[in-house]
């Protein structure tokens, strides 16, 4: 399926076996100088056949700091770690069409990183298995950090005197919305349905689907939900908050006004930005998270979910048993976790109000090579189907294990619903009891 015209012009993907891959799709116009910590611009249209077959950039976000674990696990091939900049709004469309009228389901993912890291084109990311199963798969960059979600009342003013509502940060939500926007008006050339969108999203990206589905900025944009160890981690954060955050910042910074703020370098933007987060760290409070802004978020996460106010669509919510938040030793008393307890939580609210239907998991796979365990993001391996990529010693159970979530998976995005044909029974969530465990 070579070339496809969008709305803005013409992409050369790459032709792989039984699909075709399009890596780095403008869907908004680069965020620097005057748009820097401004809401997303429609792309830019182009002449001619642009070439999608190299990977974007990753968005801005700081690359020395090293994690031997998490290094090791994804980050350690550089084919993947393209340079980091502000011009990163790009998205990743994988797609078994061969015509535009085929209406295939479509799955956009949203990557995780605390909102200060992580890029949609990571390893562990690709969408062969989607498409071997019909579905169509996009992954996204968005802003991250304070590029992403710095508030000001700086920038709060000026949103006023631009027309707006007087409000500021967000931007990387924004991202994510004008994305999926681009994703409803573009994706039938590539052969999807636009009517039959599952967002869905892991960690922070699980998080940036919970205020998606929270909010009302995004109706009619998707038709259901994947939120992988995330619930539970959400927070409320005012736009008051942010913008004592955002006046912090800035002295730190020594900045005296929007313009000064707008002409610091990364480097700078980081440096300042630095004490902000440390207050955070002991409560894993981050201040680049999104914000009640009243017109993004109304009221906050857990108050949506227990009034019924999020979206009205099919849910599929899950935890790992080694996730963040957890100990081992409390795990053995029976304590599973924050994150346990926010989808026991968000099922019970989905119940009691008659929303749904919420299928829920429990993927406890202690993962071979190491005694990490079910670790955060462990399942990412099973449920993209990338495990050649990774260094661990995969046994027939494992690789069977993944294929059993692809099947799951794709049958949720497919109707609303994860179970098929031969596959282990997976009641929607009425009970404690209703809750499938994924292991070997």
């Amino acid at each position: 399926m070579n070339p496809v015209t969008t709305n803005y012009g013409a992409l050369q993907g790459i032709d792989q076996a039984g699909h075709t891959v399009f890596y780095g799709i403008p869907y908004a116009q680069p965020p620097v100088g005057q748009l820097r910590w401004r809401p997303p611009q429609k792309p830019l249209p182009w002449q001619g056949i642009r070439s999608a077959e190299h990977f974007p950039n990753r968005s801005m976000q700081e690359t020395d700091r090293p994690d031997p674990f998490y290094d090791k696990e994804f980050y350690d091939q550089p084919e993947y770690q393209t340079p980091a900049s502000e011009d990163s709004l790009y998205l990743n469309i994988w797609t078994p069409a061969k015509a535009p009228w085929e209406k295939l389901p479509v799955a956009f993912y949203i990557h995780g990183g605390a909102f200060m890291g992580g890029f949609g084109h990571e390893k562990e990311f690709d969408g062969a298995a989607y498409c071997r199963r019909g579905v169509i798969l996009v992954t996204v960059n968005y802003r991250l950090g304070p590029i992403g979600f710095l508030a000001h009342p700086w920038l709060s003013q000026e949103d006023k005197e631009l027309g707006g509502l007087g409000i500021s940060g967000n931007y990387g939500i924004l991202d994510q919305i004008a994305a999926l926007q681009w994703v409803r008006e573009n994706i039938q050339a590539f052969g999807g349905d636009p009517d039959n969108i599952t967002v869905m999203g892991q960690s922070a990206g699980g998080m940036s689907v919970q205020t998606l589905v929270s909010s009302p900025l995004t109706k009619g944009l998707f038709s259901k939900a994947i939120l992988q160890s995330c619930i539970g981690l959400s927070y409320d954060h005012t736009l008051s908050e942010a913008e004592q955050d955002g006046l912090e910042f800035s002295n730190n910074a020594g900045v005296h006004s929007l313009e000064e703020m707008r002409a610091l370098s990364f480097e700078q933007i980081m440096a300042a930005a630095g004490p902000v987060i440390a207050k955070g760290f002991p409560t894993m409070r981050l201040p680049y998270t999104p914000v009640i802004d009243s017109h993004l978020l109304t009221d906050g996460y857990d108050a949506n979910v227990r009034k019924g106010t999020v979206h009205p669509i099919p849910y599929l919510v899950g935890t790992n048993e080694n996730d963040i938040a957890t100990d081992r030793k409390e795990i053995a008393q029976g304590n599973l976790g924050k994150v346990w307890d926010g989808t026991e939580m968000w099922c019970q609210a989905m119940a009691d109000n008659r929303m749904g239907p919420t299928y829920r998991y429990y993927f406890t796979r202690q993962l071979p090579g190491d005694d990490a365990g079910a670790f955060h993001s462990s399942e990412l391996w099973y449920m993209f189907g990338t495990m050649d990529r990774c260094w661990r010693p995969w046994t027939e159970g494992d690789l069977a294990l993944s294929r059993l979530m692809l099947d799951y998976w794709t049958n949720f995005m497919k109707a609303g619903d994860p179970n098929g044909q031969s596959l282990p029974a997976w009641r929607p969530w009425q009970r404690p009891a209703d809750t499938l465990r994924l292991d070997v």
